[in-house]
């Protein structure tokens, strides 16, 4: 049976775009989200009236101007594996135009705002770079827009897992305004990184109401309404993730599955 939450890439030759969520299609009311394959030459417009945008480089570079601003060439790895990205802030009535100078892979990240902020680039040396877990729970994070940033709703992470290992885990949620947790709604989008593989990813509430396991492949997506969402990668391939949150405040606070709290003590 194919799960609600796991969306498939269209990888057709002319497919608009490899992903396209939106809140009407998710079934939420704050995260939108995007992938584009650009070619060179290819000029990608965008504005978005009523929402801010993280543009995140996963590959590939590109020439970007927002509101008319020259933000230069753009981009250094050739894969999302290859180290730090560079992203752009977009804030909302702000157009975007991007020319890619060598094949891109661009991920648009989107959520409600009003316009407190000007757009911005974030260049690697901006992003701060996170070790979590040890033994086989170690992963690799690094902060596009935190916390902390200049944003309105949105919450930016890349994630890179070595095979072999879990990560989002131990099980946490971020679903209720209680017992000190935000309320986030939150997508994953998967690489892997070499062609074939898989990884799993489980999103599963306290009560079972939501109980979904899903072989997540190269480019696939998964939608977290609620629930805990860990995530495992098979030895040999190691995994790629960026995750795109918001919610009605930008806080990032979680709770663990009920029979995991012994894993959070030092």
């Amino acid at each position: 049976m194919t799960s609600r939450l796991l969306v498939r890439p269209d990888l057709s030759a002319n497919a608009p775009q490899v992903h396209r969520i939106t809140p009407q299609s998710a079934g939420w009311r704050y995260v939108g989200f995007e992938v584009f394959d650009l070619a060179p030459g290819q000029t990608l417009a965008r504005l978005l009236p009523d929402r801010e945008q993280c543009l995140v480089l996963l590959s590939g570079t590109a020439a970007v101007r927002v509101a008319g601003e020259d933000f230069g060439v753009l981009g250094a790895r050739a894969n999302p594996f290859a180290g730090k990205p560079f992203a752009v802030y977009v804030p909302p009535r702000a157009e975007v135009s991007l020319r890619p100078e060598s094949h891109c892979e661009l991920a648009a990240g989107s959520a409600p705002a009003a316009g407190r902020f000007r757009a911005r680039v974030i260049r690697p040396d901006d992003v701060r770079e996170e070790v979590r877990g040890s033994g086989t729970n170690t992963r690799y994070v690094y902060d596009v827009l935190p916390e902390g940033a200049a944003a309105e709703s949105l919450l930016v992470v890349e994630v890179r897992t070595p095979g072999g290992h879990w990560s989002s885990y131990p099980p946490h949620k971020h679903d209720s305004a209680a017992a000190g947790e935000s309320r986030l709604e939150e997508i994953y989008y998967h690489r892997l990184s070499r062609p074939g593989g898989f990884a799993f990813q489980r999103v599963f509430t306290d009560d079972r109401s939501l109980d979904e396991t899903m072989a997540v492949e190269d480019r696939d997506l998964v939608l977290v309404p609620r629930g805990h969402h860990p995530v495992s990668a098979p030895y040999g391939f190691d995994l790629y993730y960026l995750n795109v949150m918001a919610g009605p405040v930008r806080r990032w606070r979680i709770s663990y599955a009920p029979g995991y709290e012994f894993l959070t003590r030092p």
